[in-house]
């Protein structure tokens, strides 16, 4: 079964595509990924929908550029979908569907909701194809965090009968999977960590009025200083206390922490480097804490490891502070486990996209916080005809 998976993530730099060949049964096993591309997006997109998560437009305004967004998003998914399946030389007509996350520019599981944009109606329409989208929706009507979601397919592809694993994703924001040896899902544990490039990305893209959008391979935070001052308070963050499941976004650790950050540093005339150098060592330990939490405490001294997958893992001095955290564990990108690290996220939803089309359960209840795994996912673009359900 032939199905794309569509991401863009926190950081909100590319959209990941990926097609994933799926058996048609239960299983996740074997598959293989036929064809992955990033397509990235313009720094002008980029920003206006930073602008729009960070909440910083009138509501008027805000509400044109909603509406904008979903529709501006939806052409960029249905681009990146052809453009992908052309140059694999595949007709869209073969594909079963498509699994589009979307763009989330809130969430808010306080509330119990959560907005992705991207709208996959138009999506279907312009593919031909089914589109499933909505995940975190039904989950957060569960009375659920909505995410996250890539578990069930952590679990699928990276569960091992005989070593404990995590796999970690490096987007804007940080979120861990404790994958015990020879479980069968039901201890697997996850959630959102904190932040990983969201607040570094901020404060180098705000520190540079808008020229540069990263920090490329730690370069700046390498020469910098930790402030330990800082990094204790960071670290004493209410979030990182509370109980899974939980998750987050940039509602929190977004633009407008990151524009706190900076102009604190500037107040006190700390090296906007020294800021990057606190920021990275934050995340590391944040996550580092979070494994001790999932896994026990000791458990960096056992025989596991940790997967590494999301834009973090191409930042060398990142993955060097989070070798030095987890002193004891290896440390390595999820190629290791036959899976493409850039690819990953985009693979999770056309796996989800998969089970939805096929009417199984695509979420590990405990992950969210819900009493019972059901099906995840909207599907557009199908119509009954002749009393059957078809494309």
């Amino acid at each position: 079964m032939w199905v794309v998976g569509l991401m863009s993530g926190t950081s909100a730099d590319a959209i990941d595509a990926a097609l994933v060949e799926w058996p048609d049964g239960a299983n996740a096993r074997p598959f293989r990924l036929l064809a992955y591309q990033e397509f990235p997006h313009a720094p002008a997109l980029q920003s206006e929908i930073h602008r729009l998560a960070a909440g910083e437009l009138p509501g008027e305004a805000m509400l044109a550029e909603l509406v904008r967004l979903d529709r501006v998003l939806a052409d960029r998914f249905a681009d990146a979908t052809l453009e992908l399946l052309k140059g694999a030389g595949i007709d869209p007509a073969r594909v079963a569907g498509i699994g589009s996350h979307g763009q989330t520019v809130a969430h808010h599981p306080e509330h119990g909701g959560t907005l992705q944009i991207g709208c996959p109606a138009r999506l279907a329409e312009r593919i031909g194809r089914p589109v499933v989208a909505d995940f975190r929706r039904r989950d957060m009507a569960m009375g659920g965090e909505g995410a996250p979601l890539a578990p069930f397919f952590h679990h699928a592809v990276f569960g091992d009968p005989d070593e404990d694993r995590g796999v970690l994703n490096l987007g804007g924001i940080a979120n861990l999977t404790y994958l015990p040896a020879g479980d069968d899902g039901g201890r697997v544990m996850a959630f959102d960590v904190g932040p990983a490039n969201s607040l570094i990305d901020g404060v180098v893209t705000l520190a540079s009025d808008g020229r540069e959008r990263c920090d490329v391979d730690g370069v700046r935070a390498r020469r910098g200083r930790i402030v330990e001052a800082w990094l204790a308070e960071m670290l004493g963050d209410p979030y990182l206390a509370r109980p899974a499941p939980k998750s987050t976004g940039r509602e929190r650790y977004g633009l407008a922490l990151a524009r706190e950050w900076l102009e604190r540093a500037r107040r006190e005339r700390v090296d906007v480097d020294d800021l990057l150098a606190t920021l990275v060592e934050f995340s590391a330990r944040a996550v580092a804490q979070a494994w001790d939490r999932l896994a026990g405490e000791g458990a960096r001294a056992r025989h596991g490891r940790i997967l590494v997958g999301g834009g973090g893992v191409r930042n060398h001095h990142g993955m060097a502070v989070l070798a030095r955290v987890f002193d004891g564990l290896a440390v390595e990108p999820m190629e290791a486990a036959g899976v493409p690290a850039d690819a990953a996220e985009a693979m999770a939803f056309s796996l989800l996209a998969r089970n939805a089309l096929l009417g199984m359960p695509n979420q590990l209840p405990q992950c969210t916080g819900v009493a019972e795994a059901r099906v995840l996912g909207v599907v557009h673009g199908v119509e009954w005809l002749d009393g059957r359900l078809r494309a």
